[in-house]
């Protein structure tokens, strides 16, 4: 019976989370779907703006690194992600009273660097109870939530400019979802002060270190992510080819979000039942968005989008997962470090390098896009023999 209790109070702490999620991916996706115009209108150009936004991304996955070793050093996982989220939200609304491009530059890059503080703790403490109710369903269920908010934010904005608000009218509704993250994070630090109290196994993992078979996987993983396209140069080709029109591209990234939201429970319970061959199955579906994306039409476009919410859904439940079921308990934090960071820079960097090469050729594109997943998945077969 108290097995059962156990396993209900490791629900409730994943729902309480994903909650604050939910809110804060509506904070800040929604402020992320404007910032670039809204820079350009206090007088920023567009070599600004991709400057602001690629930093801002670097730090917010380099960051993470220094993040999860300190929570793992001082055991302080709760201080360090309510910082974290302090930092993330509180940094969207004061976009509102921003009066030159260079103080919201700072603001969109604190509001980076808040995630990147908040992201390796959280998951440090969610991964306490996967032990009981499966990494796979637990990671997967906090995506789906998570990504529910990533697609509620957009539209709230764009509900807003429809009825003729402007950007910082946006920003300053925005201050509604992120105090609601922040009141529900605060009842759940109350409720669960201790949440490595939800693990139930004793770790037999090696606790000096990190497996050799964690490198190899964070290998593995880059290459997808290098290979994997960021939406804003899917929506560039979509308005320069006029394959999509302006009003159809951001629902289509409401869209994928939405499958998103609706697929990654499933790869969370595949996975707890069949094993990491289901990450496999997934990257090489998945790696066909890019033909159809770059090279189709609008129909094909959509199915493109698709497949590439697809892969954007199991690689950020089911990795998770995965690092959690392949390092020691008191590690996890700098793992989840490690791993978004090595994660993150392979993404931007092969962003970066598809955004050159689209400029020279297409087919190009598609073709670096689909072989370097493609190199990742031997290496995730080593991974999965070595498991």
């Amino acid at each position: 019976m108290s097995q059962d209790f156990s396993k209900k109070t490791a629900f409730q702490f994943v729902i309480l989370l994903s909650l604050v999620s939910l809110f804060a991916d509506m904070t800040y996706e929604g402020a992320r779907s404007i910032t670039g115009p809204y820079l350009a209108i206090l007088g920023a150009n567009a070599a600004i703006v991709g400057f602001v936004s690629g930093l801002g991304e670097l730090i917010g996955y380099a960051l993470r690194l220094f993040s999860g070793f300190f929570a793992d050093k001082t055991g302080k996982y709760w201080t360090i992600t309510i910082a974290g989220y302090i930092c993330n939200l509180l940094a969207v609304p004061l976009l509102a009273l921003a009066g030159h491009w260079w103080v919201a530059a700072v603001l969109i890059i604190l509001e980076r660097a808040g995630k990147a503080v908040r992201v390796p703790p959280r998951d440090a403490m969610l991964s306490h109870a996967g032990e009981k109710m499966g990494m796979g369903w637990v990671f997967g269920l906090h995506e789906a939530i998570d990504r529910l908010g990533a697609m509620l934010g957009p539209l709230i904005v764009a509900f807003v400019l429809y009825l003729k608000g402007g950007y910082r009218e946006s920003f300053a509704l925005l201050l509604i979802p992120a105090l609601l993250a922040l009141s529900i994070l605060v009842v759940a630090k109350w409720r669960y002060p201790h949440p490595e109290a939800l693990a139930v196994r004793h770790d037999n993992l090696q606790t000096k270190g990190i497996h050799a078979t964690f490198w190899l996987y964070l290998v593995s993983a880059s290459l997808i992510a290098a290979g994997y396209a960021d939406f804003p140069l899917m929506a560039y080709h979509f308005q320069k080819s006029s394959i999509l029109s302006p009003l159809w591209i951001p629902v289509s990234y409401a869209i994928a979000m939405g499958l998103t939201s609706l697929t990654a429970p499933f790869f969370g319970h595949f996975y707890d039942k069949k094993g990491f061959v289901v990450l496999i199955v997934v990257t090489l579906v998945s790696c066909l968005f890019a033909p159809l994306v770059f090279l189709g039409n609008a129909s094909m476009a959509f199915v493109g989008v698709a497949l590439w919410s697809i892969g954007v859904s199991a690689h950020e439940s089911l990795m998770r997962a995965i690092v959690a079921n392949m390092v020691p308990i008191k590690k996890r934090g700098s793992a989840y470090g490690i791993f978004n960071t090595g994660y993150g820079i392979c993404w931007f960097l092969g962003s970066f390098l598809m955004g050159i090469i689209y400029d020279i050729s297409i087919p190009s594109l598609v073709i670096f896009s689909v072989l370097i997943q493609v190199a990742a998945v031997p290496i995730l077969w080593v991974v999965m023999r070595k498991l």
